[in-house]
């Protein structure tokens, strides 16, 4: 058993199929959780904003360079 850090709510959790890392949602606010301990399992909010938000490198062959 976990606690959303969101919403507090229970999430029941199988400590023995879950690995540091793993993502989870809340089935009672929707929240996405990441498992960043597991004896006993700690659920820490996952910044869905900042998920997408990955420096890229730019793409040389861009549309602009073209002629």
């Amino acid at each position: 058993m976990a606690i959303c850090s969101e919403c507090e709510a229970d999430i029941d959790v199988d400590e023995f199929d879950v690995d540091r890392g793993d993502q989870l949602s809340c089935s009672e606010c929707g929240a996405t959780l990441v498992v960043s301990g597991l004896s006993p399992i700690v659920l820490q909010l996952v910044d869905v904003e900042s998920v997408g938000d990955v420096d890229e490198p730019a793409d040389e062959d861009s549309d602009d360079d073209r002629d």
